[in-house]
């Protein structure tokens, strides 16, 4: 009995489950562990770059809402690097070129400001959007290399059966559990994936949203200056 139990305490953990595994199972190992910490990494980093930007972006419309000079305004947040400033810089930019002629084209100077808001807001958004694709990937790829990883053990337990001719559990076990323990690293890289990338998209569609909400904002506040200059 204490020799059972020796021996599964060895099959059961997990360093001794990668050695004992051979180089196909441990390279999926390898590469579900990676990929598991790179999730981690981008989840940690994401989380604490949206809420920074979430809050300069509350401080920016709360300035903007207040101030009465777009030029100074423009001098103050023009080179930020925040996304919603970068919209604002985008109208502006278009807006300042737009009406430098005598007799501006009214209707043409609207479509361009929409235009180049529009497409600020489009880069932006693929911007912080960029590494999302890799949680999407591992969420839909990890659960497979670690199935591959399973059916790699299960064959290498059955091939143990042969060469031994004994199909007892102290045959098999060994094999078994290498390929369960790839099924549970593959597991654990994709279920935060899927969880994040679900969680992320949505709070990116809200940034946008509110981006243009913004834009429409600024368009109609420039619009309306067009008038008045006409």
């Amino acid at each position: 009995m204490e020799l059972v139990i020796l021996s599964q305490g060895a099959t059961f953990s997990p360093i001794e489950l990668f050695l004992q595994a051979d180089w196909v199972v441990k390279a999926v190992m390898i590469g579900l562990g990676i990929a598991s910490v790179w999730v981690w990494t981008i989840i940690i980093s994401f989380l604490f770059r949206m809420s920074r930007i979430f809050s300069e972006t509350g401080q920016f419309e709360a300035g903007f809402a207040k101030t009465g000079d777009l030029d100074g305004f423009y001098k103050e947040h023009g080179k930020s690097d925040l996304p919603i400033a970068r919209v604002f810089a985008a109208g502006l930019t278009e807006w300042r070129r737009s009406t430098a002629t005598r007799n501006p084209d009214r209707q043409g100077t609207r479509e361009r400001l929409a235009t180049a808001m529009d497409a600020t807001i489009a880069a932006e958004s693929e911007k912080l959007s960029n590494r999302l694709n890799f949680l999407a990937t591992t969420g839909a790829v990890a659960p497979f290399v670690g199935l591959f990883g399973t059916v790699w053990g299960i064959m290498r337990s059955f091939s143990a059966i042969a060469a031994e001719q004994n199909s007892s559990l102290a045959v098999v076990a060994p094999g078994i559990a290498e390929a369960l323990f790839a099924t549970a690293i593959g597991l654990f890289a994709a279920i935060p994936a899927v969880i994040a990338y679900n969680r992320f998209s949505h709070r990116l569609n809200q940034y946008e949203a509110r981006m243009g909400r913004f834009a429409d904002a600024f368009h109609g506040m420039l619009s309306r200056e067009l008038e008045r200059e006409g």
